[in-house]
């Protein structure tokens, strides 16, 4: 396996990512685009992150696309959900020209926060052929209240996501915009591309219920997967990662998702 930097521009902001290629690589491999929920603290010393994650997609033959949005990691700007969807489309658009991707295997796998975008990315943009979703919350307004606004724009920068003084110029549109990446809006759009939903029972973040009302919300195909006992961090469980890696396989395996169907 293979591992190669990059760096995109996304609104003037720069983003960094790798690409994690597979061993016996292709000249038409499909992608998952792995997409990181909203940061509750800064990282842990040693801890990996989701590079196990993109190895392991590598290693089972996917081209895997692992990248900081806006505000966090290694990527300029300020955190921003709306500027996050903005950010997934830039990623998009780079995987989109070039010559050693299957176009029609492009996969999201979305975490929390990050999975909220990926669903709004993928209602509009056919160049998603199938979303799965992990921890992924309906709405955020049980967990980002209003009235807790300064606090909640006091924690970002403690943790280093708003990094300008002069971020955000009006705090109040900059809930709103989070606010406006509503999964439980979006996931019905996504259809007939195939959609995933994996929860943790006992989730202590976003509430299992979440699974539930994004689940009806969402047409055929689609797939829930409750994982009895298991918490939010989705990425630190072996049986949610194995439960998506194997969706992954399964639907990229069927080649081509026709739209028109």
């Amino acid at each position: 396996m293979g591992v190669t930097t990059f760096t995109i521009s996304v609104d003037g902001i720069r983003l960094a990512g790798e690409l994690h290629l597979p061993k016996e690589q292709k000249d038409s491999m499909p992608v998952v685009v792995i997409c990181h929920g909203i940061p509750a603290g800064r990282p842990a010393n040693g801890d990996p992150g989701y590079r196990p994650l993109a190895q392991s997609l590598a290693s089972d033959g996917f081209m895997a696309v692992l990248f900081n949005f806006r505000g966090c990691g290694l990527s300029g700007g300020n955190i921003d959900l709306d500027g996050w969807c903005r950010d997934l489309q830039g990623i998009l658009n780079m995987i989109s020209t070039r010559p050693d991707v299957d176009q029609s295997r492009i996969s999201l796998l979305g975490f929390s926060g990050g999975g909220a975008v990926s669903c709004k990315v993928a209602a509009s943009d056919t160049r998603v052929n199938a979303v799965a979703l992990m921890a992924c919350p309906a709405e955020f307004s049980f967990l980002f209240k209003e009235q807790e606004l300064e606090e909640i724009v006091a924690r970002a920068r403690e943790i280093g996501s708003i990094r300008d003084a002069d971020f955000p110029l009006d705090a109040k549109v900059w809930l709103e915009g989070l606010y406006g990446v509503e999964a439980r809006r979006y996931i019905g759009q996504i259809a007939p591309r195939p959609v995933l939903i994996v929860h943790g029972t006992t989730d202590e973040v976003v509430p299992v219920e979440h699974a539930k009302i994004l689940y009806e919300a969402a047409q055929e195909p689609k797939e829930l997967v409750l994982l009895e006992g298991v918490l939010h961090r989705l990425r630190q469980e072996p049986r949610a990662l194995d439960a998506a890696q194997d969706w992954l396989d399964k639907i990229n395996k069927m080649g081509e998702v026709d739209i028109n169907a």
